[in-house]
């Protein structure tokens, strides 16, 4: 009679730990319920990895472009014409009214 009463506790203890892992496999932090909200923030996160990408490339180009050896020339016009107001005796501002 003893060792029925052990192997039904055995048993016990055994169907309880299932039921606790399938509650974590259902309701817990990486379960079936967080799987949307998890590939939502996956998604979120490519599209700002690609923005970061973009904006990566895009200073890359430009620090190509500002080279020492070989500077881009409209490039070193531009940035010297915005950084210090200089223009040529040819050349005319038009100003846009807001």
């Amino acid at each position: 009679m003893r060792a029925v009463v052990k192997e039904q506790a055995k048993q016990g203890v055994a169907l309880a730990l299932l039921l606790v892992l399938g509650g974590f496999a259902i309701a817990g932090p990486t379960g079936l319920l967080a799987w949307s909200e998890n590939l939502s923030a996956l998604e979120v996160r490519e599209t700002r990895i690609a923005q970061l990408e973009a904006r990566r490339d895009a200073l890359a180009n430009r620090v190509y472009l500002l080279d020492p050896e070989a500077a881009d020339p409209d490039l070193a016009s531009e940035l010297v014409r915005r950084n210090l107001g200089v223009m040529h005796a040819d050349e005319v501002v038009i100003t846009l009214e807001d």
